[in-house]
């Protein structure tokens, strides 16, 4: 049984909380529609806003070497580890 069926019976948050094993929060989200039971919320790619820039530096010198790459990107504000910015081999968009 999902929490809509037991919160349309009258059951309290959190007794449908105890029933179901889950946290009164995310209960509540469910019930409001702030979340999707099951689905975790997707967090914003932080390398997004240096793809751009990665690329046009790529473009101007296909041997720039990604340590380079790497500590221009860093200077930018760039908190990501070396070993998954050098692991990126050009997939996605």
């Amino acid at each position: 049984m999902d929490a809509h069926a037991l919160r349309r019976q009258g059951w309290t948050i959190s007794a449908i909380a105890r029933h179901l094993g889950r946290d009164r929060k995310t209960i509540r989200a469910d019930l409001n529609g702030d979340q999707v039971p099951g689905q975790r919320r997707q967090s914003p790619d932080a390398f997004v806003p240096l793809l751009q820039y990665c690329r046009q530096r790529l473009a101007d010198d296909p041997h720039l070497w990604a340590s380079t790459l790497f500590d221009a990107v860093r200077d930018l504000g760039h908190e990501g580890g070396y070993s998954t910015f050098r692991s990126c081999r050009g997939e996605g968009p």
